[in-house]
């Protein structure tokens, strides 16, 4: 009997060798072989998805994007172009025939089109439709498939792009790099804007020179954005088109982006401003049967974190209604019904994003599918487009988790579903929940980008837990186990801590801040939500505004110690705490404040809020989260910063920050690293020469890694 078990005790150890030999800790290569999922389209036929996909060459250190498409059915996954410049931003045109997409095979980043065959699902040989100087990018078909809108940063003054390429040709042949600024503004994000402004062009797909929609003006169309759905389009019947523009004098410290219409059928027409709102409007969409736009709105002025509302704007009488509003969350990405009789959105709610449907009276709300919290069933959807099929009306969407990057999904309601109302639950004000039976639903995985590398890799799933702070309020964090877990040792803590402040972690992949490859080496991370973080609530997202090392730092301390006292595995004798932009301000706060951290990483982060004022381009951001300028509220911005508690520092720290980071200049970086010198700290500093407030090329990001986890694991390991 004995000889029996003990056969079966090696039978079991060989079972989990051989599964611990199938599974193994993600490493920095694993997650440069990657494709990383891009631009998304959906064919009028409902029949294909087209999307593009960027591989990194690491040794080359380059990034290339191609275009690949799938059966909306399901099927294989086929590449549709392959040159060596890349491409991206396919779009179907309306009528099935041709595709779109930019690309800069030629040199410059132009517009090409292709034949397209919608029973293969293949396309004939580009041709180039466009050749502007000053590029073009941005392109959206009308819906008579006949012209094209696109984007291109052109010199107001000019009125052709001879013009263009004439003062671009002497700026390159002068010897003097000098420049003027007259206006606040002059550089942003990481370039310097100088004479240049976005405009829109329309362009027929028979060729011709393109024509400018804002001749002469002097303000960006679109505004800069960081991503997301596009901030024009076309109405239905192709006669009219809706932007958004921000034409405040001092666009410094103004959110104020406005939505206008334009007459395309006269050429004698002007903008036409139809929102009214005092803050931020953007991604104007028409509905399909071209009676109502609808876009995102924000009610207070200079906020870039105010609620995102879901407005809808009658064509027929003008009147703007708030469709949603007594739903507390950010709405994200939107999309109409086929029928235009409802709306299908995003939004953040407790680390998760699920999909929601509105009907056009606001009456009904109710999620498409039910994710359930904390348990990572649909991780972080964007809704990209929708159609009808034969199961129901179905949405194609991408979906990520913690554990799996980007891949194309398509999202099926059954026709039987029974609509619920959006309600609160009162035992939970801090959480929204809805109360009664979800709509019936399907996820199918279209994609599997990165199959053969993800079915190698042991990537332990995200553990979500909630703790009581300061002011009776229920905050919520998560928690990452080590592969290979064992219950039975100790293990570090990497505390990473986020930006924003008006950002969240949550069930979601990441390339610069990848919590399971920060976790691969034999780290729990753990990741909190404090005051300032999103879907949780707009009264939870303001409480960090001109607190912001008051509850945020007590939120976040308590979530450490609420880890500490429920996962005995945890050794809090071996913490490190880490954080980006706002996360490295506070990483900067917390090493004046406490001495709990065995080290600290901080990247980009705030160390003078006095002096980031006067190097930072977007002043409204700093007017509002310190309430006014250094001159008007000295005291705020002295309350909360940094570098007056230097004289506490004692943590080892590690400074990060890059040349390009206008948003945190790199003098914040600067000061922090001499303050830490001076005191005797044990420190060192990585700086970029060619980064701006992210890391985005392939070896710096290696550097990166390498950097800050070899710091981690000099001063806990």
């Amino acid at each position: 009997m004995l000889r029996r078990v003990t056969a079966f005790l090696l039978i079991g150890c060989f079972v989990a060798l051989t599964h611990a030999q199938a599974r193994r800790p993600m490493t920095f290569e694993d997650l440069m072989k990657m494709r990383r999922l891009g631009d998304i389209a959906v064919s009028p036929d409902s029949r294909w998805v087209m999307f593009s996909a960027t591989d990194v060459d690491l040794a080359k250190n380059t990034k290339t994007s191609h275009l690949f498409i799938v059966p909306v059915s399901g099927g294989e996954t086929r590449a549709l172009t392959a040159s060596m410049a890349g491409e991206s931003r396919g779009r179907f045109s309306p009528d099935g025939k041709q595709i779109l997409f930019g690309s800069a095979r030629e040199g410059g980043q132009q517009i090409w089109l292709a034949d397209f065959d919608t029973e293969k699902g293949t396309i004939g040989e580009p041709h180039k439709l466009t050749s502007m100087s000053t590029e073009a990018d941005g392109a959206t078909w009308s819906p008579d498939s006949k012209q094209i809108l696109f984007v291109s940063a052109v010199y107001p003054f000019c009125n052709d792009d001879e013009c263009n390429k004439k003062h671009d040709e002497e700026k390159a042949q002068s010897k003097v790099k000098a420049q003027v600024f007259t206006h606040l503004l002059y550089r942003h994000w990481n370039v310097f804007t100088g004479e240049k402004r976005s405009h829109l062009f329309l362009v027929s797909v028979d060729g011709g020179a393109p024509r400018d929609l804002n001749p002469g003006d002097e303000h960006d169309v679109p505004p800069f954005s960081l991503g997301g759905p596009d901030d024009y389009g076309f109405s239905p019947d192709g006669k009219e088109i809706a932007f958004a523009e921000n034409v405040d004098p001092v666009p410094a410290i103004s959110t104020n982006s406005d939505i206008f219409t334009l007459r395309l059928d006269d050429p004698n027409a002007k903008p036409v401003k139809i929102s009214t709102a005092a803050g931020g409007d953007h991604w104007p969409a028409y509905s399909p049967d071209g009676k109502y736009i609808a876009w995102r709105s924000q009610e207070r002025a200079g906020y870039e974190s105010d609620k995102f509302r879901l407005v809808l704007y009658d064509r027929s009488t003008k009147q703007i209604k708030d469709l949603l509003p007594n739903f507390d969350r950010w709405v994200d990405e939107f999309v109409w019904g086929t029928d235009s009789q409802r709306i299908y959105f995003t939004a953040g709610d407790a680390g998760e994003e699920p999909i929601f449907t509105v009907d056009l009276d606001g009456a009904h709300l109710a999620r498409f599918i039910y994710p359930h919290q904390g348990q990572g069933e649909f991780g972080d959807l964007h809704v990209l487009g929708n159609g009808a099929t034969p199961e129901g009306e179905s949405l194609i969407a991408s979906r990520m988790r913690v554990e799996q990057p980007s891949e194309v999904v398509k999202v099926v309601r059954e026709q039987s579903g029974i609509i619920t109302d959006w309600k609160t639950d009162q035992k939970t004000q801090e959480q929204f929940r809805l109360l009664g039976a979800p709509f019936p639903k399907t996820i199918i995985v279209l994609t599997h980008l990165n199959e053969p590398v993800l079915k190698q890799l042991d990537l332990p799933k995200l553990e979500s837990f909630w703790f009581p702070s300061i002011g009776k309020v229920n905050v919520q964090g998560f928690l990452i186990k080590p592969p290979g877990f064992d219950a039975s040792k100790k293990y570090p803590v990497k505390f990473l801590i986020h930006g924003g402040p008006q950002g969240a972690w949550g069930d979601s992949w990441s390339y610069r801040w990848n919590a399971e490859l920060l976790a691969a080496n034999g780290y729990v991370v753990v990741m909190v939500n404090p005051r300032g973080s999103t879907g949780y609530g707009q009264a939870f997202v303001d409480g960090v505004n001109g607190d912001w090392g008051g509850k945020p730092y007590i939120d976040l301390m308590r979530g450490l110690d609420y880890v500490e006292t429920h996962y005995p595995f945890i050794d809090k004798s071996r913490e490190c705490a880490l954080g980006a932009s706002y996360g490295g301000y506070m990483a900067n706060w917390i090493l004046g404040h406490t001495t709990r951290f065995k080290c600290i990483v901080s990247h980009d982060g705030m160390f003078n809020p006095e002096s980031a004022y006067g190097t930072t381009e977007e002043l409204w951001f700093n007017e509002w989260e310190f309430k006014g300028t250094p001159w008007s509220n000295r005291p705020g911005y002295r309350r909360w910063s940094p570098m007056l508690a230097e004289t506490n520092f004692k943590t080892p720290t590690l400074v990060i920050h890059g040349q390009l980071d206008y948003r945190l200049d790199v003098s914040e970086g600067y000061q922090l690293f001499t303050a830490l010198q001076r005191m005797n700290v044990p420190s060192k500093m990585l700086y970029f020469p060619d980064e701006g407030h992210w890391v985005l090329k392939p070896q710096n990001s290696q550097l990166w890694y390498k950097t800050v986890n070899d710091w981690v694991d000099e001063w806990t390991k």
